[in-house]
């Protein structure tokens, strides 16, 4: 039986530097990025869908038309008299940061019509991160949590790729008690643990690890950049070293790649460190070129 896999949140219209004070337009976003990158690398039983939310305007026409030729079935709510968001790229030594506007951005509303959410069945997976709560109102994260934690019930295993960004929460107790909700309905946690170490005071990734199963979640997977993964799951604990990228292009989409390599390969029953594996060599490609989806 093919399995679905089904991603979650906001895409955005991306600006990326292309050279010397120019930029290319494209589409992307975290949880987006994961589902593209899926795309292009799953088997035929494996399908990829995006749920989100987006306007009547040209631009989010033009983003429906961007996700379904790129081989992602779009759960896409269209919001009359909203847009889509836009973020720009600076970059600096390979390392990103970003400006964002999605003041009208339909996509904070996604939680108004979680019918998708419905609809999967035992096999799927769900996969949701902090950036999807982050932009949503508290009664859309109660919403969107607790469709999810009924999904689980359904045999649905939930994924969550915390991706802990303060800007875009009110307060970090804010951001921690929201992420934290989260991985209660999780089945498998996708933390990055300079992250967890700056905003939970974890001392080491296997701090990273003990809150996370003191949550609730089965299978926890530590990223650390360029650093060792920590992995543990019920009956195995391991580590894995990643390839050394010395100097990388654009980090941007690092862990959204890492995300997709590792899905392909735990979705089609492979073992964890095989998936860490696979995440890892995904995105050491990635990181070598500019932009959030790079052709493979």
């Amino acid at each position: 039986m093919t399995s679905r896999f089904m991603a979650i949140g906001e895409c955005m219209v991306e600006l990326a530097p292309s050279g010397e004070g120019q930029f290319a337009m494209g589409f992307a976003g975290d949880t987006f990025n994961t589902a593209w990158y899926l795309a292009r690398i799953a088997g035929k039983d494996l399908r990829v869908s995006y749920m989100s939310a987006i306007g009547d305007d040209a631009i989010s026409a033009k983003m429906r038309s961007f996700v379904s030729d790129a081989g992602v079935e779009p759960e896409l709510t269209e919001i009359p008299g909203t847009s889509v968001g836009l973020y720009m790229i600076s970059l600096k030594n390979g390392e990103r940061s970003f400006s964002y506007w999605r003041s009208a951005s339909a996509a904070k509303r996604l939680a108004e019509d979680l019918t998708a959410v419905a609809g999967l069945v035992e096999g799927d997976v769900a996969f949701f991160s902090g950036i999807t709560l982050a932009i949503l109102d508290e009664v859309g994260r109660a919403n969107l949590l607790s469709a999810l934690a009924q999904a689980r019930t359904r045999g649905v295993t939930v994924a969550f790729d915390p991706n802990l960004r303060p800007r875009l929460w009110d307060s970090i107790g804010d951001m921690c008690r929201w992420i934290t909700k989260g991985a209660t309905v999780a089945d498998l946690a996708l933390p990055s643990f300079e992250d967890e170490h700056d905003y939970f005071q974890d001392a080491d990734k296997a701090g990273t690890v003990d809150r996370y199963r003191a949550s609730g979640v089965e299978t926890v997977i530590v990223k650390d950049g360029p650093g060792e993964v920590l992995i543990d799951a019920p009956g195995f604990t391991g580590t894995f070293v990643p390839e050394v990228i010395d100097t990388p292009v654009d980090t941007t989409a690092a862990g959204d790649s890492f995300n997709a390599g590792f899905m392909s390969a735990y979705m089609t029953g492979q073992d964890l460190q095989t998936a860490v594996a696979t995440g890892s060599a995904l995105s050491a490609k990635v990181i070598c070129a500019r932009g959030a989806l790079v052709e493979l």
